[in-house]
This record gives structure tokens, sequence and C-alpha cells, in this order.
């Protein structure tokens, strides 16, 4: 895979066994974005370093986990013009729900529920204590993303077992791809592209 990859940590930041962790080291392009404060998150210092971040990493594809799904999200809607390949929104953190941690993620509420500007895939999980599925899938339709059901996963981090996460990198490649296509095809032509996802296959749960 030549596309760069951005990998986006959600709220405290992905641990040395966490399923991100392990596709940084698989994806030769692949970087992690490190914040100031994985346990205070601010929304202006959060999306400054990821415009940074594209700004060297142009047509990049952004894996995103938990809180960092609402940071595509606010970036998509604020910044449709930047240069992200597709995006790959794995355990979306419903910042708009009430509980223990409201309060830390305010400045990323209201989730934008514009459609995505570039390709996206949902990964949802149907007992994440972080989104209800029922929620996760309203999500992926406002944001016109693939809604992938991954079954019972908790909140797909390493608390319920997702160290090596194969899928994970499938889908990345799977939106590397269509990336690549849509930048051959622009190359070729002067028209605009719908995002899309051509042949994009449809994953349920789990056997």
């Amino acid at each position: 895979m030549t596309t760069p990859v951005l990998i986006l940590p959600g709220l405290g930041g992905s641990g040395p066994d966490h399923w991100q962790r392990h596709l940084l080291g698989a994806v030769r392009h692949a970087q992690l974005l490190e914040q100031a404060d994985w346990n205070r998150p601010n929304l202006a210092a959060w999306q400054g370093r990821l415009e940074d971040a594209l700004a060297l990493a142009p047509g990049a594809i952004l894996v995103a986990h938990s809180l960092a799904c609402a940071l595509v999200a606010h970036v998509a809607a604020r910044r449709p013009d930047l240069p992200v390949g597709g995006a790959l929104l794995v355990a979306p953190a419903d910042v708009d729900a009430p509980g223990s941690i409201a309060e830390r993620v305010a400045t990323f509420r209201p989730m934008p529920l514009r459609p995505m500007p570039w390709p996206a895939i949902v990964v949802a999980s149907h007992d994440d204590p972080c989104i209800t599925f029922a929620r996760a899938g309203q999500l992926a339709e406002a944001w016109r993303a693939q809604l992938v059901d991954l079954g019972a996963s908790g909140h797909i981090n390493i608390a319920s077992g997702f160290g090596q996460w194969p899928l994970a990198g499938r889908l990345t490649a799977l939106l590397a791809r269509a990336a690549s296509r849509r930048k051959m095809a622009t190359d070729a032509s002067t028209g605009r592209h719908r995002p899309g996802l051509t042949g994009a296959p449809a994953y349920g749960p789990p056997a």
C-alpha cells in the first residue's frame, strides 16, 4: 500500500497492544497522530494537528477510533476541501449522549451529521458501551458511509480483545484502492467524482 495512512486514536490514546498500534506496524506508509493531551481532548487543538498532518500526507486514509471518529466528522463538515482519501471510523463515540465522560468531550458536541465528502466505512458493535448500534447506524446513514456490523464486540478495543485485528488492515486497503482509482480518474478527466466504494463487500457480524 503506497497511499498514506493517518491513525487517529480516541480519548486516552491507544495502548501498545491496541489494534491501531498493530496497524501502525503493519502498514508501511502509516503514521499515528499524537495529540498534546489524550485525556483532556479539545476539538480545536485536535483538528489543528490533523490539518497539519494532512498537509504533509495529502490523500491519506484516516483510521479513527472512538472519539477520533467525531473529530473526522467535524473536519469533514468544516473543511471538506482537505485532501482526504477516505475514512475508516471504528466504534464512534456518541458525544451527544449523557454519561460519565460527557463533560470531557463537550467541545466535540454536537456530532456533525453532514455527508462525508470522501468514502467512509463505519464499523460498529452491538454491545458498545459508548454508542448503541442503532445510533451508529444513524451516523453511518447521515455520513453516507458503509456500515460494517461486528456483532457483539464491545468498544472494539483492547478490553474487548482487539489487539491483532486483520479486518482493520483489509478495510484500510479497500479505502486506499478506492482512493487510487479516484485519483486516476481525476487525472484523466476534469469532471467531479462522487465519493464511493465501487465493488465494496458487505460485512455482517462474524460467525
